[in-house]
């Protein structure tokens, strides 16, 4: 393990990017190689989230590798929810009661493109893209490549290759079929899928809702969502069961079924919402999955990273994050001058894999919370609660959502664990009426609410811990 081996880095989106580059800052040479064209050519974006959130872990990440002024450039704050009820009634719900903390609403394809133009500027790193990996044989070190235009098979060896290509990932694929070693995998899809769609910005090109927030349409089985873009459009995204419940995808199979749809359950979003018929029928509707595998190294030649080792659904805005978090990790360990890429690998996956599969499983929590609780007078009342204890004392209370998605110190799974536990203990304050957001709380009562909140966390996790959970 040396400067001088050359690594092989699969996938050039926005984890594999990020990765060659830092890779490149440390002194490697660094060879990527991506199947579809070069994004900053060529749109490639369709049946993928055209824009993410970027938070705290994420920007992180970006800091590590000096490009963290670029992202901000791009970014338009969110600063909370703003739920529309069938009604069109608003509910604004802040994703923290401190000041300066907020989410970031960012394209995917330009984020992607300032990632790609950093990384091709570093002599280390050569970025060949239409250049689609068939397979690995991870014994020898050799990848099989296809070039999209002139069909030709061809192969490249590497002293270490490294899995950045998504969830559909050639590498890991290959962990299985080539049969090496005992591999675990699973896929866990949703039965719920999205499609995109796009409320345009008005005659002046301004934003037609409110830019400042994430806005949401929960309905219990399905619901919307959109994030602005700088355009001053907003990126809007149905979540929807493919073949359960009175509406979902397999039977709005009519123009009058489609508008039925949102004239029943969304009016407020179709009265912007203009080409909602033609943006229904022919944007392609995409699935939503969880990855969960191990190892995700083979011996010293091959590791996954991102969502090739770990893809979750996006409900919690952490899927980018946590991907470039990848990177932090992987940096520290490399930190550690350990005398073998398989060293280097096994400490990886130690330190990453916990928290990776907390983070999949906060996700799955959260598509619950999104779609049902947002709207429930309990939750709404668990959140203001949470706002006042984070604005009296900022430094003593972090809700759960706040420690994942803005303490880049806390690690997923210690967010989880506390989170969980914290949720549970103001819940039953509430459920026992000892805490009332009725009641305008001076500073002691609401010190009295954190000690106790506190106190019953503590006693849960006690209790989790002896049953083993």
């Amino acid at each position: 393990m040396n400067k001088k081996d050359n690594i092989l880095v699969i996938g050039a989106g926005l984890c594999g990017s990020l990765l060659a580059l830092r890779l490149a800052q440390r002194g490697y040479n660094v060879e990527v190689y991506e199947g579809r064209p070069d994004l900053r050519e060529v749109d490639i974006s369709a049946g993928r989230s055209i824009n993410l959130a970027l938070s705290d872990r994420g920007f992180r990440a970006l800091r590590l590798c000096q490009v963290d002024h670029l992202a901000k450039d791009i970014c338009i704050p969110m600063y909370g929810r703003l739920v529309h009820d069938k009604e069109g009634n608003l509910f604004e719900s802040d994703y923290s009661g401190r000041q300066g903390e907020y989410i970031n609403s960012i394209s995917r394809g330009d984020l992607n493109g300032i990632l790609l133009t950093e990384a091709d500027k570093h002599e280390r790193v050569n970025i060949h893209f239409n250049q689609y990996c068939q397979r690995i044989d991870i014994e020898n070190n050799v990848a099989f490549f296809q070039d999209a235009e002139t069909k030709k098979v061809y192969t490249v060896e590497a002293d270490v290759i490294i899995g950045s290509d998504g969830a559909g990932s050639s590498l890991r694929k290959s962990y299985y079929s080539e049969r090496k070693f005992l591999f675990s995998f699973s896929q866990n899809f949703l039965n719920h899928g999205y499609k995109e769609m796009e409320i345009p910005a008005d005659a002046n090109g301004n934003h037609q809702i409110s830019k400042d927030h994430l806005h949401i349409w929960p309905r219990g089985d399905y619901m919307l969502i959109a994030l602005p873009n700088q355009d001053g459009s907003f990126t809007v995204t149905l979540f929807l069961s493919f073949d359960e419940g009175k509406f979902n995808f397999n039977n709005l199979d009519s123009e009058e079924r489609i508008m039925e749809f949102f004239q029943t359950e969304f009016p407020d979003a179709l009265d912007v919402i203009p080409n909602v018929i033609e943006e229904f029928t022919n944007n392609p509707t995409a699935t939503l999955g969880t990855v969960k595998c191990s190892p995700w190294y083979y011996k010293d030649k091959t590791l996954l990273i991102g969502d090739a080792a770990h893809a979750i659904v996006p409900f919690y805005g952490q899927g980018m994050n946590a991907s470039f978090e990848d990177v932090v990790v992987f940096d520290q360990i490399l930190d550690q001058n350990l005398d073998s890429w398989e060293d280097v690998f096994r400490e990886y996956q130690k330190v990453r894999k916990v928290n990776t599969d907390s983070i999949a499983d906060l996700a799955i929590d959260n598509f619950y919370e999104m779609r049902d609780h947002v709207a429930n007078p309990l939750f709404k009342e668990k959140r203001k609660i949470e706002m006042d204890l984070e604005k009296h004392f900022p430094e003593e209370y972090f809700s759960k959502y706040s420690m994942v998605t803005f303490r880049e110190d806390i690690s997923y799974h210690e967010a989880m664990v506390k989170g969980r536990a914290q949720d549970k203990a103001l819940l039953n304050l509430i459920a026992d009426k000892e805490v009332s957001t009725s009641l305008n709380m001076t500073q002691e009562e609401l010190r009295f609410v954190l000690d106790k909140i506190n106190e019953e966390t503590e006693e849960i996790l006690r209790e989790d811990k002896i049953a083993g959970l």
